[in-house]
């Protein structure tokens, strides 16, 4: 078997400043604008590419993801030409061995992307909310023979420590890189979005791992090492909605940017056909919003019953909201259950979490509140 292009996408992070919300489930697998899990945006992005054969490393707390991934069903990767797969650390006769850093995940995996045997290998974060397609990048790396193609994005000066930064030459072949720098040269922030040519990946990979002081990370060994050693990285300039989701600020960030009150640039009633974003359908009742409950500027899902106040929030499915309660600018995830008289400002409420009758929640609107009491795991 071969293919022009696999994908693989690194799925295993604990995302711990998302603290509650992933102490059963990976990053991942967190829920998102009401009907989604963060990994239906690299899946679908992959599917709407073209691309056929794509892996996912996942690692933490990978039960709930894995079910959801299952054989890539809901993204149109289970036909005869295509194959989806769930990457778990391997278990052999010295042991198991957790993945080391996000290079090593890759090379741990090697012998799944040599039974694909594509040409050009597709790296891809887990748990970033975007929506595009690879193609433009993909023939980059063609028309200009490089070995490799970073996608980047420009970001503000004073942003720019906290990325990956790159400096680029007139032909857009970078020329430095440098992990979080105190003193940035550039503001063209990789976006942990890579394309291979993949015996050039191979190689860089097997060397790496030989490497006793290697933490085997793409930003801070591989793409290092691809310059030192002269090999031809190119930049592509993406300027649409990118989000790293790594905090429950920017989580609350991201899913109030999908309210079309705003000024976000997340829109899903925009996104073209041939980008959508594609994700399990959990077959729950129609929605219901009761005779006198007040809704303003928020998306529902399917299966939530409101019966008193929501304004500028996003509820998914099963959630609850009693009479009198009142919901503003808040998130509420799977199965939330907001008491009689209730009120929840500046939030988000974790799957099957429960606000008890009367409570007020960040009521001083001191920064974004968490409320995870849910005692299961968001399986739907």
């Amino acid at each position: 078997m071969s293919t022009h292009i696999a994908a693989l996408i690194l799925a295993g992070g604990k995302g711990t400043r998302l603290k509650a919300l992933t102490r059963k489930i990976a990053k991942p697998a967190v829920s998102y604008g009401g009907k989604y899990r963060i990994i239906d945006f690299p899946l679908s992005n992959c599917a709407n590419s073209g691309i056929r054969y794509v892996g996912v490393a996942t690692q933490y707390e990978s039960s709930v993801l894995n079910s959801y991934i299952g054989n890539g069903q809901n993204w149109g990767l289970n036909g005869v030409n295509s194959l989806c797969s769930v990457l778990s650390p391997k278990q052999t006769e010295e042991g198991s061995n957790w993945y080391r850093g996000t290079a090593d995940a890759v090379y741990q995996n090697l012998d799944w992307l040599d039974g694909v045997d594509p040409e050009y290998v597709l790296i891809l974060s887990g748990d970033h909310i975007y929506s595009c397609t690879y193609n433009a990048m993909l023939r980059k790396v063609e028309e200009t023979d490089a070995d490799c193609a970073i996608m980047v994005q420009e970001v503000p000066m004073e942003e720019a420590s906290r990325f990956g930064i790159l400096t680029a030459d007139e032909n857009d072949e970078v020329v430095e890189f440098k992990e979080k720098p105190k003193e940035p040269k550039s503001n063209l922030a990789s976006m942990g979005i890579y394309i291979f040519n993949y015996r050039t990946l191979r190689s860089a990979l097997v060397t790496d791992a030989k490497i006793a002081n290697s933490s085997h990370d793409f930003g801070k060994d591989i793409i290092p090492n691809l310059l030192s050693a002269g090999k031809k990285i190119v930049v592509y300039r993406y300027s649409g909605y990118w989000k790293d989701v790594g905090t429950i600020d920017s989580l609350h960030a991201a899913n109030m940017d999908l309210l079309l009150s705003g000024d976000a640039s997340m829109n899903l009633y925009s996104v073209i056909e041939s980008n959508r974003i594609y994700s399990e359908d959990n077959h729950a009742r129609p929605q219901y919003i009761a005779k006198g409950a007040s809704v303003s500027d928020c998306l529902i899902n399917q299966g939530a019953q409101i019966y008193g106040a929501v304004d500028h929030c996003v509820i998914s499915s099963d959630v609850v909201v009693e009479e009198g309660a009142l919901a503003k600018n808040a998130v509420l995830m799977n199965g939330a259950h907001l008491g009689r008289n209730c009120r929840v400002y500046d939030a988000v409420v974790g799957p099957y979490s429960s606000i008890e009758e009367g409570t007020i929640v960040n009521g001083e609107k001191n920064g974004i509140a968490l409320v995870a009491n849910g005692r299961k795991a968001d399986m739907k």
